[in-house]
């Protein structure tokens, strides 16, 4: 049975996949009280990365268009551990906070866009439920050579 929030990621051309299998010593998400944290997810599709190495403007490298949409692919990870911890999406009422991590390329300062990806896709998604607070960080590099990975703090209701 599909929920109203999966409909709406459908019309806009996705689906919320499986939770992604951890790569280490971590579980996916964990709930505290009313709030459910995610572990940094990375853009898998079907268990791989779509596309690896630094984010910037040269050849070569990930272009900003790429990267707004691994973090699109990131939220949708993001997703899939929630609803694996809580069971249905519909039981989130806030999406609070965004991490966003982008292994850049020394002379790439975008990573408030590429974070973007992530941030305007939450907010067609939950509407006003989606306007969250948010870091976006250039880092050296990520796991497994991403070009991005997120976290995700979560309000939920039972």
């Amino acid at each position: 049975m599909s929920s109203v929030i999966d409909e709406r990621i459908a019309e806009l051309g996705y689906v919320v996949p499986e939770v992604a299998a951890p790569v280490a010593a971590y579980v996916p998400a964990v709930r505290e009280g009313n709030y459910v944290y995610t572990s940094g997810q990375l853009p898998f599709v079907d268990g791989k990365l779509p596309l690896t190495g630094k984010v910037g403007d040269s050849e070569g490298l990930v272009s900003l268009e790429d990267a707004e949409e691994m973090a699109r692919l990131c939220a949708l990870n993001g997703l899939a551990a929630a609803r694996g911890l809580l069971g249905s999406l519909e039981k989130i009422s806030q999406v609070v906070k965004v991490t966003a991590f982008v292994a850049s390329d020394p002379s790439f300062t975008g990573q408030p866009a590429v974070a973007n990806g992530a941030s305007v896709f939450l907010g067609r998604v939950f509407g006003d439920m989606g306007i969250h607070v948010r870091s976006a960080v250039g880092v050296a590099v990520l796991p497994l050579d991403a070009p991005v990975e997120i976290e995700f703090m979560f309000k939920v209701t039972d």
